[in-house]
């Protein structure tokens, strides 16, 4: 997908296919569940969601795939056995398919990040 225009979350949404839609939904009701006191925003023409005015999560539907970004660094240091075989960029984590996106993992990864403190090399 290329940089979304929308307006908001929502839109975004709508904009993606039915099949990457679904799995788009269901990160983002993981987001809103785990990331209490984080602000929903679209930024860099994604959803992300921001606490004191600094991204933290994001997610996308790329051409080839669906990103989670993980943007404290902190958060993937303590994580680095679990991501370890994972494709990942410098922040984010590529499912080239929606059904092989690990719920279980990004669940944990949300938490860890709603419970740290500080700047934590977001990048």
């Amino acid at each position: 997908m290329v940089r979304s225009e929308a307006k908001d979350v929502a839109g975004y949404l709508a904009e993606v296919s039915e099949e990457r839609r679904n799995a788009l939904e269901r990160l983002r009701r993981l987001c809103r569940t785990e990331l209490a006191g984080f602000d929903e925003v679209m930024a860099y023409g994604m959803p992300a969601y921001e606490r004191d005015g600094a991204v933290e999560i994001a997610f996308a539907a790329q051409k080839q795939h669906i990103s989670f970004y993980l943007l404290r660094g902190d958060v993937r240091e303590t994580f680095m056995e679990r991501l370890a075989g994972q494709n990942m960029g410098k922040g984010c984590l590529r499912f080239r398919k929606a059904e092989a996106i690990d719920y279980d993992l990004v669940r944990d990864l949300l938490r860890a990040t709603a419970t740290a403190t500080g700047p934590g090399a977001v990048c």
